[in-house]
């Protein structure tokens, strides 16, 4: 069994600037580059924890709060909130920052699931997550909530 593994040790952070490319006819990020950093830092802070090549598995829903316009930075922070066996919880969250006036805001947040996989493929356990702080055990104990929800809607879906 390995030893169980702070929420620090995986934590991730990404900065990017927003570029023309990155954005609509108004000058905002598009919703789909967001997404796509997003599930970029998550997966990074996901093999982190795991050791492993893990996978995207689900996204749970998210609002958009506030804009991102081009020649803002988009700061991305993600952490693993539960560990369950082979899946887990990844919260990233990202916020806009004006470089000129360093003002800084929030642009939108999202749990993200992984999955780890071994050397042939297949899902695989993953180390436990050491709790260390009141944030951590909230964190952790909401994650198991949400994930009793996907797992219910799911099920749901395939009608059973």
């Amino acid at each position: 069994m390995t030893t169980p593994l702070p929420s620090d040790a995986s934590r991730t952070t990404m900065t990017e600037i927003l570029l023309p490319t990155h954005a609509n006819a108004l000058g905002n990020a598009f919703g789909g580059q967001i997404l796509a950093w997003m599930d970029i830092c998550a997966a990074i802070c996901a093999q982190r924890h795991a050791g492993l090549v893990c996978v995207t598995a689900g996204l749970d829903d998210l609002s958009f709060e506030r804009p991102i316009k081009v020649g803002e930075v988009v700061q991305l922070e993600a952490r693993v909130t539960a560990v369950f066996r082979s899946s887990f919880e990844v919260r990233v969250v990202v916020r806009g920052e004006n470089p000129l006036t360093h003002t800084v805001w929030p642009c939108v947040e999202a749990y993200l699931t992984f999955v780890a996989i071994d050397a042939g493929g297949k899902p695989t356990a993953v180390p436990a997550l050491a709790v260390a702080t009141q944030d951590d055990e909230r964190l952790k104990a909401n994650a198991h909530v949400r994930r009793e929800q996907r797992l219910a809607r799911r099920k749901a879906a395939a009608g059973g």
